[in-house]
């Protein structure tokens, strides 16, 4: 089970490709301070559709790297 360190979980949507390239970006930035100033835990970028994803702190993913994974 994925153990959460985010108050927050980001969801977004896009309709196109730049839009979903610059929405993941803006997110993965945003966690990527998160788990910095916690010390712990990476970035998790889950794809839960076709044009969604959430992204998130995981201890599941090493401190300093991005993953992604498929939910759907």
């Amino acid at each position: 089970m994925t153990e959460s360190l985010a108050e927050l979980v980001l969801s977004l949507e896009a309709t196109d490709r730049a839009e979903l390239d610059r929405r993941l970006e803006e997110a993965e930035r945003i966690m990527r301070t998160h788990a910095m100033n916690n010390r712990r835990g990476g970035v998790l970028i889950t794809r839960t559709g076709l044009n969604s994803f959430t992204v998130e702190v995981s201890e599941d993913v090493p401190f300093g790297l991005t993953r992604q994974r498929q939910d759907w």
